[in-house]
C-alpha cells in the first residue's frame, strides 16, 4: 500500500532549533502538523525513523513507510486531548498518523469508539475512514525512538510542538489525558508554561489520578487525568484492562463536556 505524504527538508534554519522557531508561528494546526512532519531536529531519531522506514518488516514489504515525524491527530476544535509517548517504528512511524497501525492503537481506538469519541474501533491507515469525535490524539516526541525510549534532551526539544498544540486548541479544551508516566511528566510542564497554574511539587502519576487546574485570565479551567499507557506490557498483563481504559475515558469525556453514550464492546 502507498502510504506517501508531503516531505522534503525543512526551510533553511539551524535543525535543532527548528521546533522553537517553527511552532509558535503556526497560525492553525494544519499548518502546525505539516511544520511538524518537516522537522529534522533530533539526530538519533531521524536516523532511526528512516533507518526502520528503509528497512520494513515483511508483514509490510508492500508499505511505503512515512518514516517522518508524525502529527497529532483530530478535530481542531477537541475538548479532550489524548497524549501518549512516540509513535511506533512500525505504527505510526508507518501510517504516518499517531497510534495508527499497532497494539496499542488497536487498543486505544476500540476504547475510544466504546466510548462513543471515534467512528470505528480500528486504525489501519491514514485514509481508513477513521474520525475522531471532539478528542484530539497526540505525543511529546513526534519521532519514532529506538527501543520506544526517548531521551529528557530530544523530549525537551520536542516540546514547542506540544505546547503549540495546546495553544491552538486552548479556547476548547477542557480535559488532556496523560497515558503513562512519560505523558504526564512531559505534559504537566507544558501546561505550566502555558499558562495553567501547574501545583508544585508537581503530581506523582497514576492510573485514574485527576489534577484540576483553576481557570486564569487567559486560560479555560482544565482537568488533567492519568492512565496507564495502552503498550503490550500494561494490556498482556492486565495491568491495564479494556474496562479499565473504557472508564477512565468516559470520565475524561464527561469532564470535557462531551456527549455520553452507553459504553460498546469492541
Amino acid at each position: 500500500m502507498d502510504e506517501t505524504g508531503p516531505g522534503g527538508p525543512p526551510p533553511d534554519t539551524d535543525e535543532v532549533d527548528f521546533p522553537a522557531h517553527q511552532a509558535a508561528r503556526c497560525g492553525g494546526l494544519a499548518e502546525l502538523d505539516g511544520e511538524i512532519a518537516r522537522c529534522r531536529a533530533c539526530p538519533r531519531l531521524v536516523a532511526w525513523r528512516e533507518q526502520v522506514a528503509a528497512h520494513p518488516r515483511a508483514a509490510f514489504r508492500d508499505w511505503e513507510y512515512w518514516g517522518r515525524p508524525v502529527p497529532g491527530f483530530g478535530p481542531s476544535d477537541a475538548a479532550l486531548a489524548v497524549v501518549g509517548l512516540a509513535p511506533a517504528a512500525h505504527g505510526g512511524n508507518r501510517t504516518g498518523r499517531m497510534f495508527t497501525g499497532d497494539a496499542s492503537g488497536d487498543f486505544l481506538f476500540a476504547a475510544l469508539h466504546a466510548v462513543g469519541l471515534a467512528s470505528r474501533p480500528t486504525a489501519t491507515h491514514r485514509d481508513d475512514g477513521l474520525e475522531l469525535y471532539g478528542v484530539r490524539v497526540t505525543a511529546p516526541v513526534h519521532c519514532a525512538p529506538p527501543e520506544n525510549k526517548p531521551t529528557p534532551t530530544e523530549r525537551a526539544t520536542c516540546r514547542p510542538w506540544l505546547a503549540a498544540e495546546l495553544e491552538l486548541l486552548s479556547p476548547g479544551l477542557r480535559a488532556v489525558v496523560a497515558l503513562g508516566a512519560f505523558g504526564w511528566q512531559a505534559l504537566l510542564p507544558v501546561l505550566g508554561e502555558a499558562g495553567w497554574p501547574v501545583p508544585r511539587p508537581r503530581p506523582a502519576f497514576g492510573h485514574g489520578a485527576e489534577l484540576a487546574l483553576p481557570a486564569t485570565g487567559r486560560r479555560p479551567a482544565l482537568q488533567v487525568l492519568g492512565s496507564y499507557h495502552p503498550s503490550q506490557r500494561n494490556t498482556f498483563t492486565g495491568k491495564l484492562t479494556f474496562d479499565m481504559l473504557v472508564a477512565l475515558l468516559t470520565r475524561a469525556a464527561e469532564l470535557a463536556g462531551l456527549p455520553r453514550t452507553a459504553p460498546r464492546r469492541p
